[in-house]
């Protein structure tokens, strides 16, 4: 005796070959689609293994064509560059940011110049430069004063656009630093050279360990659960996704990603016409590869997955960790 399911329930026909199966994706991951972040520090020849970050290395200046050269030669299209300065003098106001010997501006001075198809985001906080290690400027009772963070967010954002910096991506989750950078921005005649992309829903994760570890941007007290967004938010990222959009973000960022594939999709709907980016934090990537040496799945089938989730819920930019062994695993499957 066989069950016949029925024509509206027969649905395997629809996938039994694989490019039946490709046929069902609205979106195909392609190297277009990953910015690899990058950790820049002020050691010249550094090339420090982050031991919570497997694969992933901090580099000095010196290091940098070197590594990034094999990997524009796979096809790698974009970076996001993050300062650890080790040596410079730290301060309230988070000085090291914008001089004009900071890692990262010196960073996106030689990938403009050696590899000029790169596209070269910067991140935009505070924390890794700040003798507190705070997103922001301190009060005197130690909360963050949010219109001073503001103002030198801005700052910062400007000396990464004049470095040459095709994107700024500010990721201190200050309330109006969208507003202050892109005005900032078009004042200094930056508005058609620049892209401005927001972490607009960035929330308090327990996943950035291995990114406070490699940044070293670990708070020296408190935690951060007072301007990045509670877990459990759904209303308030719906609000800040909204927020940026109307202040004037080029592209809006979700981080961390695989926890919040609900907000992802409805940042898909809440900005239709945006190009919309996904951090797939150090936590998230530690672990997948943490399972994988385990055998609970093949690394290689488990990050794709991972990605394509992303790009199911409507994503169109990752930035991942895995962005070598994906340059790596796409040519393979040509």
């Amino acid at each position: 005796m066989s069950y016949n399911a029925g024509i509206s329930s027969t649905l395997q026909g629809g996938y039994f070959h694989p490019l039946l199966r490709s046929l069902q994706a609205e979106r195909h991951l392609n190297k277009d689609m990953l910015m690899y972040p990058i950790f820049i520090t002020d050691e010249p020849d550094a090339e420090v293994t982050i031991h919570s970050l497997p694969g992933q290395k901090r580099w000095g200046i010196n290091k940098l064509k070197g590594f990034l050269a094999p990997l524009v030669a796979k096809g790698l299209k974009s970076v996001i560059l993050f300062g650890v300065p080790l040596h410079m003098q730290k301060d309230g106001r988070g000085s090291p940011a914008d001089h004009a010997e900071t890692p990262v501006i010196l960073a996106t001075k030689l990938i403009r110049q050696e590899f000029p198809d790169v596209v070269v985001a910067c991140d935009v906080c505070l924390c890794e430069y700040t003798d507190h290690g705070h997103c922001g400027e301190k009060r005197e009772d130690g909360t963050l004063d949010n219109g001073k963070s503001v103002v030198r967010i801005a700052q910062v954002a400007l000396a990464y656009a004049k470095a040459g910096a095709h994107m700024v991506a500010p990721s201190d989750m200050m309330d109006g630093r969208i507003t202050a950078i892109k005005q900032t921005l078009i004042d200094n005649g930056f508005s058609n050279r620049c892209n401005l992309m927001s972490y607009s829903a960035k929330f308090a994760s327990s996943l950035y360990g291995p990114f406070r570890e490699a940044a070293g941007s670990v708070p020296n007290f408190g935690d951060r659960k007072c301007y990045q967004l509670p877990p459990n938010a759904r209303g308030l990222a719906r609000r800040a996704i909204i927020r940026d959009v109307n202040e004037g973000a080029d592209i809006i960022m979700i981080k961390p990603g695989m926890p919040y594939l609900d907000i992802i999709s409805e940042a898909r709907e809440l900005a239709p016409n945006h190009p919309l980016a996904v951090y797939q934090v150090s936590g998230e990537y530690a672990m997948i590869v943490a399972g994988a040496e385990a055998g609970v799945y093949d690394l290689k089938t488990m990050a794709f997955e991972s990605v394509e989730g992303f790009l199911r819920a409507g994503c169109t930019l990752v930035l991942t960790y895995f962005t070598p062994q994906l340059l790596d695993w796409l040519d393979e499957q040509k």
